[in-house]
Parts: structure tokens; sequence; C-alpha cells
């Protein structure tokens, strides 16, 4: 009787088992990820009642607990994170003793790459401070407008990035900015010198740190938007400090040397790469600026182990030439987003099998997030029932012209069905915070969609089309509205239409994105329309792009036409010109390209358009 009970069980067991793996074949792994989430959840509320609440008191922590261990390997160059705390307090101390800034002002810091990016930061936090991070890409008009919307009174600036400052300085000194340089004398009496006031100064905090409420702002980060120029959006302390996970929940830990090749003003670089860091305790190397040549001698060098990336970065590691020391590292994990299947699987068998994959997605505005923790290549992550329970999410039904969500008679939204692509949405709430634009009201209401579902409901919309597929598998399908992504950089068709818009051969410009084989995201194009009686400019147009945009804003293609289509509401068109894209056979227009070699724009000839498709002419 016994043993035939015992069958029977072990039978049904083994059957419920087989129903697991054919139907749900990855609830185990959906499981243990929801379980280290939570218990990751439960250790910062322990800190939390412990006192270590912020970015800036996990570095402490990290400060006291492993002062002698190295935090940051940048060039020659090895800093620990007792270096790093006392220099932000000499920094802290050398802005205290010149009386400005102090606890709430707003600080902009424009700087690249370099420990004293840190270093400012983290002295600038220790003052009670706000940070707003620059794009060292941008030009001057960008730079004017990211001051005043984010409501910054004091400049950091590197002293390698002065020449930009120097463009707008009669506008600088007409709303009284303070004006510091990172260096040891001032290139003019307009600014201050910092690093020769550090020198003289204690590196023991000289004062209690401020109080600071979980809920409030800490950093602007600068977004491309609609409205032709960056929006400052605002990310607050939570939002900070539960970016700091994202090595951890990847697999990363304390042993980990980690390399941070992406721009620092970004996000990604920020707050996950060095904040991940300084979550596990672990090695940073930082570079200047990513170099594909560099990229696998630098992991040799220095023994990493982990890896931070963009897809476009994976992109150019693939198309370099092999180097010995691509097959010579002890690279194990690649963490970071954008990463095309091709590529992955190109970068994989090429650099080594043992090198794990953990792609994710994020946004700078609010706190909704994934991260492929399996095997499988594609995905950005996992939408199964653990994972809506630690972040709600919903994929909506939209029009394919509009791109605005689709809703019923009665005026709700719709889900979009498991392999139909929809607007990411996620509802607000404490751990999903939308702190809006600074400066920017309108802009702020625009990204919320309301009455989603019922009555009073409030969701942040992403902008950003993903599928939800059988196996709960969720991929990143296409950036909708008014920008696109090129060489890992987010682009405003507005301003760059403003932009061109100002040349007196130029009526009338529509810009979009078109995709490139071979290459990730999408690349400039713009409609254009002639003034009567001009023609085109090529070299002009080129020569006024260097001088308004970054490049990876440039339109690297030309479409002219008599007249652009607009919507019943005057609205310009732009699904059937990114359909046809810049095919010279599909389109009946003349079409250019911006030939960078010689500074201009020469005419799209079938033979041209091959070339660019199979990767002969890099673009």
């Amino acid at each position: 009787m016994i043993p035939l009970l015992f069958s029977s069980v072990l039978a049904g067991l083994l059957a419920l088992l087989l129903y697991q793996r054919t139907v749900y074949p990855f609830f185990w792994v959906d499981l243990i990820y929801y379980l280290k989430l939570r218990r990751y959840g439960k250790s910062l509320q322990a800190r939390m009642k412990s006192g270590t609440i912020t970015y800036l008191d996990c570095f402490l922590h990290q400060a006291r607990k492993n002062p002698n261990k190295p935090f940051i390997i940048f060039e020659s160059q090895t800093l620990s994170y007792r270096d790093v705390d006392r220099r932000s307090n000499r920094i802290a101390n050398a802005f205290r003793a010149h009386g400005s800034p102090g606890q709430g002002d707003i600080v902009a810091m424009l700087m690249c790459n370099e420990p004293d990016f840190i270093c400012v930061w983290l002295g600038l936090c220790k003052l009670g401070c706000e940070v707003a991070f620059l794009n060292n890409n941008i030009k001057a008009k960008s730079l004017l407008h990211c001051f005043r919307s984010c409501g910054a009174k004091t400049l950091v600036v590197g002293a390698d990035l002065v020449c930009l400052v120097e463009e707008v300085l009669p506008d600088l000194k007409k709303d009284n900015m303070a004006l510091w340089v990172v260096g040891h004398t001032a290139p003019s009496e307009e600014f201050t010198s910092l690093l020769d006031k550090v020198e003289s100064m204690s590196g023991e905090s000289s004062s209690d740190l401020p109080k600071v409420n979980i809920m409030s702002n800490f950093l602007f980060i600068f977004t491309s938007g609609t409205t032709g120029l960056s929006k400052a959006a605002r990310v607050g302390h939570l939002k900070a400090v539960l970016s700091m996970a994202f090595f951890e929940m990847c697999g990363a830990t304390s042993e980990d040397i980690i390399y941070i090749p992406l721009p620092l003003y970004h996000m990604s670089a920020s707050l996950l790469g060095i904040g991940g860091c300084i979550q596990l305790g672990a090695t940073c190397v930082l570079k200047k600026k990513f170099s594909a040549s560099q990229f696998w001698k630098d992991c040799v060098k220095h023994d990493v182990t982990v890896v931070q990336y963009i897809g476009e970065l994976c992109r150019y590691l693939c198309n370099h030439p092999a180097v010995p020391e691509e097959r010579a590292h002890r690279v194990r994990l690649a963490a970071g987003s954008g990463l095309r299947s091709d590529v992955w699987r190109q970068f994989v068998q090429r650099f080594g099998s043992r090198i794990k994959i953990r792609e994710g997605y994020g946004l700078t505005e609010a706190g909704i997030g994934f991260l492929n923790y399996t095997e499988e290549v594609g995905p950005i992550g996992r939408a199964g029932y653990f994972n809506k329970l630690s972040m709600p999410f919903e994929l909506l039904r939209h029009d394919p012209v509009s791109y605005e969500a689709v809703r019923t008679p009665a005026g709700r939204c719709i889900r979009a069905q498991n392999g139909e692509a929809g607007i990411l949405v996620a509802p607000l709430s404490a751990m999903n915070q939308f702190l809006g634009y600074a400066g920017n009201q309108v802009q702020s209401e625009k990204k919320l969609l309301r009455g989603v579902f019922k009555d009073g409901d409030v969701f942040f919309n992403t902008g950003d089309l993903l599928l939800h597929d059988d196996q709960d598998f969720l991929y990143f399908r296409d950036r909708i509205g008014d920008t696109f992504r090129w060489k890992g950089e987010n682009v405003s068709t507005t301003e760059v239409s403003e932009a061109v818009g100002l040349l007196d051969f130029i009526q009338e410009a529509n810009i979009y994105g078109v995709t490139i084989p071979g290459n990730e995201g999408r690349a400039g194009m713009a409609a254009i329309v002639l003034q009567q009686d001009h023609k085109l400019n090529g070299s002009e147009l080129y020569d006024h792009l260097v001088k308004t945009l970054p490049a990876y804003a440039w339109p690297r293609f030309l479409r002219i036409q008599t007249s652009l289509d607009v919507t019943e509401t005057f609205k310009q068109q732009k699904v059937k010109l990114v359909t046809e894209g810049f095919d010279p056979d599909v389109s009946h227009d003349l079409l250019y390209f911006l030939d960078v070699s010689q500074k201009e724009y020469t005419l799209l000839t079938v033979s041209l358009y091959q070339d660019i498709v199979n990767g002969k002419i890099k673009v």
C-alpha cells in the first residue's frame, strides 16, 4: 500500500514538473530573481533604519567599511574609497570657505570622465546641493537652455571644456552665474579656480551632512524631448539608490573589477555604473572615452571581470579588427542595454562564450525597468507573474499613425495582446516616481496618462514600444514620438529641425530616423523643402551643423521634396517617410548622403546606397 502511494505521489510530482517545464519553463528562475529583489528591498529598509539612506550615505558606508580598497582606476591613477572620500571633503570645504554653493543650491557640472567628476559630485552632495549633469557634446544654445531650465546658479566646468562655456559668457554674466573651473588657474576673471583652493583644505568632513528626504530630488539629468531642446529630468534619491542594485542583480560581486567606458553625465554610468560599484564595494576602471582599440587591452591590463555597455559599443567592438587581448581577458559578465540579437550572438561567439550578457531596460525619468536574467538572446526582460509583482506595468494598444494609446468609446485604454507591440506604461507609485521636468510643466504633464483603466489612475508613458511574447519575454521594438536614438544618444527631431530651418535656402524640414542594416538605432534623415529659387548648398549645411548640433544629431541623409506631408491638424507625417527610408529605388525624390570626409552632401545613387547597406561605407 505504502509503495503504491509513494509511486503515485512521485508520478504526480513528475507530471507537475513536466507540466511546469512545458507551460512555464522559467518559473524557478523568475522566482529566484523575485526573491533576490525582495532580499535587496529588505536590506534597503534595514539600511534606511540605520541611517544609510542616500547614494552619498552608501558611498560613505563603503569608505568606512573598505577604506583602503581601490575604488577608481583611471589611466595611471588609483584612488581608494578613502581617497575619494577625503578629496570630496576637500572640495566641499573649498566651496564652503568661498561661501557658495550651499544647501539647496542647484549646481550644473560640465565635465568629462575623470576621478574629479565623482569627487566634485560627492563634494557637492555633502553640501546638500542638487547637481545637474550636462552633456559635454552640447552646443551654446543648448547649454544656456540647460542652465535656465534646471535653475542652476553655479557651473563647475572641467578645464578641458572651458571653451564651450566661453561662447556664452555674456549671457551667463547677465544671469549672474557663478563659474568654477576644475583647474589650478582661472582662464579669465569670470572664473574661479578650484584645485588650488582644494590643496589647502582639510580632508576631514567639517560638518554634519544635510538631512535628506528620500522622496525628494537628487539630480537633474538631461534627456531629449519634443520641445526641441533637452529636458531636465528630476531624479529622486529613492530612484538613485534603487539604481545602485543594477550590477548586484546582474550577478556581480565585491570581488569584481568593473570597466565603465560610458559618459558619466548619463544615468547608465553615474547611477547604474558608479553607483553599482559603490553598492558592491567593487573597483571601477573608469575610461575617459570609449575606444574600441583600447577596450580589450584595458580589460587585460586591469584584470577586468565585468564590463558595462550600450549596444552601439558592442557593435563597434565586433566591427573592429581582431586583437590578441580579445581572447586573453577574464571578463565574465557584460551588463547594459540596447544590444541587438545579431550583435549579441556575434559578441559572445567572438569574445568568449563564458561571457554572460545581462541586457536591461530603464529610463532616466521614472523607476520602471527590466532585466533579462536568463540566457535567452534578444529580450530586455521578463513579464511573468513574479515580475509584475515587483514592477507593475502594462503594454497599451496604440494608433500606428499618431502613436497615441487607443481608447474605447468609454475612454479607457486597451491592453496590447501577446505578440503585439504596445506602448509601455507604468502606474505612478512610491517605487515608480516621476518628479517631472524642471521648468517644463507642459512636457511633464504630457508624460502622464490619466484614466487609463479607471477614474483617477495615473500612468507614466515611456514613449517606447515593447512586445510581450508567449513565453513572457519582453522585447524592445521602437521609440515613438519625436525622438530617436543614434550612436548611443537620444536625438530630438524638433531640435534638429529648428537648427536646419535657420538656413536661408531651407523653407521647411521634417526630421526622422531611419534604420541602416548592421547599425544600432536610427540615423537621422531630413525631408526638406527648399526656398523658391534656391538650391541645396550641402557644404553650407554641413558647416552649419558643425556649429549648432553634436555629430550624433546630424542628418545623415536628405530627401528633397516640393512640400511636406501633414495631418489634418498640420502635424508633420513621418510614418511613410520612415518606411521608405533612404532607398533611391523606393523614393521618387532626390536623396543625398552626408560625406563627412568631403564635408558635403552628395547625391545618393543606387550603387552608393548598396555600399551603405552592405557596410562598405560607414555612416
